[in-house]
């Protein structure tokens, strides 16, 4: 498979990030998967792809050009696709992807994985969505959309479109895994419109 990391650019974040990061890169290499990514050297992104690219895997980077014109572009990856912008280049990595896998990271990581996330929500695709999550750094974005189910503001598929895992290993096994498509009614299609 191809497989979408989303994760940290921060320079600014704990080892133990980065650790998990180069873990997740070797351990998608050695399960013959393909590491498509931000295409930046920089932190949790520079890790996961050099990890998978030293334990053999081919690795996928799509960059905008303004992150190149500041000297941030993995230009040892096995393809670097260069975009316009930043929204091309979402455009470019869910086009290259048939699993997403979403690692602790800031408000770039966040806006890819709602939008990944409402997609699959809606029905537009049935690809894997994992979060891999630790040490409890999304425990408020989960609490917030279980409150946001409570009070009616999403359905109750939100919660079937995404997997909460803790381990590396529980992270590979929903990816690896087929969801079952998460397919919204009509009437659920009608309330979100309005």
């Amino acid at each position: 498979m191809n497989i979408c990391v989303y994760c940290s650019s921060s320079q600014h974040i704990d080892d133990k990030y980065l650790d998990l990061a180069a873990e997740v890169g070797a351990e998608l290499a050695r399960r013959g998967h393909t590491l498509v990514s931000g295409g930046a050297t920089v932190s949790c992104m520079g890790a996961v792809t050099t990890a998978a690219r030293a334990a053999g895997g081919h690795t996928v980077g799509v960059i905008p050009q303004v992150l190149v014109d500041i000297e941030v572009a993995d230009r040892d990856s096995g393809e670097l696709i260069v975009t316009a912008d930043m929204r091309e280049r979402k455009g470019v990595m869910d086009a290259r992807s048939d699993a997403f896998l979403v690692l602790p990271g800031g408000i770039g990581t966040l806006e890819e994985l709602f939008e990944i996330w409402t997609a699959r929500v809606l029905g537009i695709h049935d690809r894997p969505l994992v979060i891999l999550d630790p040490w409890g750094l999304y425990q408020p974005l989960r609490d917030l959309v279980t409150g946001m189910y409570d009070q009616g503001f999403t359905r109750a598929n939100v919660f079937d479109a995404i997997s909460w895992t803790t381990t590396v290993e529980q992270a590979f096994a929903h990816l690896e895994g087929r969801p079952q498509p998460v397919r919204p009614s009509v009437e659920e299609l009608g309330e979100a419109a309005g």
